[in-house]
């Protein structure tokens, strides 16, 4: 098996994970172009991608994720909840202005009062409308059997027989019409939202694509349904796991022995606290729903990690809020003596460019 972060922070994140005959792509938070530019810098040929997984519908996350799918042909998995935040997401509202809402308020108003005055036919002029259309019905189908077979329009309306004759004969039904003519079908108008195919998934329920086995597990982040992913194939096992504010007992548990683990180290905490955010965005960033930070990631690794990792890769550095080295020295230091050259060794995935592919 393989993983290939393409990009990983605040502005977009994109990792491949491959196993000997099959090749996912978790993510598509660039642009198509520049997915597709990242993949050929690391030697990777989108054409082999098999299926693309979505943990949530975040911009980062999906930013490149329609025109991607569209050009490869395939398809894309999601949870229903998040797919339906996707489609939301991407399809285009319109939004009314106060005074435009009251004037529809009065025009509806309006035809409500109009048609309550507006008098309603008697009984007997609704008989006499009906038998008009039973008439016209008639002669239509009676012209449409002299048409056929010769036979006279009236000898058709007298005689039902001949009727049933027509329906043998002709086969065809007559045009419809309503009171604006015939029927048209409205053009079809492009879909945003529109996927090769979407297949839905469950956090916590197991499925495989091809000789992949894929346990997605439920994160916390403020989002519809997010969710990270442990792969496996040939006893190798590799963990996706970003964008949670807090690590919950279902995330640890879904953590033990894994060879490679992407774990978020987002920001450091005095960092987010004297930099650029507004306030509302560091309480979003520091809340239980929001990142972990570089002192959250080396707490779990301290006191949770099981330490059987041959890497452990830190992802979704934000820009604003940390520094890579920051994040290293946190992490090494809750590692510990555990670091040795054949396991836990620590790498960064950055946002500029991608991080070359760790296999084993």
């Amino acid at each position: 098996m393989y993983i290939t972060v393409l990009a990983s922070g605040s502005k977009g994140n994109s990792t491949v994970v491959a196993s000997r005959r099959t090749r996912v792509l978790v993510d598509a938070g660039l642009s198509c172009k520049e997915l597709l530019r990242r993949m050929a810098m690391v030697g990777e040929d989108p054409g082999k991608l098999d299926a693309i997984l979505i943990t949530h519908e975040h911009q980062d996350h999906v930013a490149g994720l329609a025109v991607l799918a569209r050009r490869l042909g395939i398809p894309v998995y999601f949870t229903e909840q998040t797919h339906r935040a996707w489609v939301r997401m991407m399809t285009p509202r319109t939004t009314m202005t106060y005074a435009k809402w009251l004037e529809q308020v009065q025009r509806e108003k309006l035809a409500r009062a109009e048609a309550a005055a507006a008098k309603v036919p008697s009984y007997a002029a609704a008989e006499q409308a009906d038998a008009r259309n039973v008439e016209k019905a008639d002669a239509l189908r009676a012209a449409e059997l002299e048409s056929i077979a010769g036979i006279s329009a009236e000898a058709a309306c007298l005689d039902p027989a001949l009727n049933r004759a027509a329906d043998s004969l002709g086969g065809a039904e007559l045009p419809v019409e309503d009171e604006c003519g015939p029927v048209k079908s409205a053009e079809v108008k492009a879909n945003p939202a529109a996927l090769p195919k979407v297949e839905f998934f469950e956090a916590g329920w197991r499925f495989t694509i091809g000789d992949l086995t894929i346990d997605p597990f439920t994160i916390p982040h403020d989002a519809a349904d997010p969710c990270g992913f442990v792969f496996e194939a040939d006893g190798i096992r590799m963990a996706v796991a970003t964008d949670l504010g807090y690590v919950p007992p279902n995330v640890k548990s879904a953590l033990k022995a894994i060879d490679v683990l992407l774990l978020e180290s987002n920001h450091d905490l005095e960092m987010l606290r004297d930099g650029p955010y507004p306030w509302s965005v560091k309480q979003r960033v520091l809340s239980r729903v929001g990142h972990l930070s570089n002192e959250a990631t080396a707490d779990f690794l301290q006191k949770d990690y099981d330490g059987g990792a041959a890497f452990i890769v830190l992802g979704h550095l934000s820009e604003s809020n940390n520094q890579p080295e920051l994040a290293r020295l946190c992490a090494e230091r809750a590692v510990g003596d555990r670091m040795r050259l054949l396991g836990n060794r620590i790498v960064l995935a950055m946002q500029a460019e991608p991080l070359g592919a760790i296999e084993l």
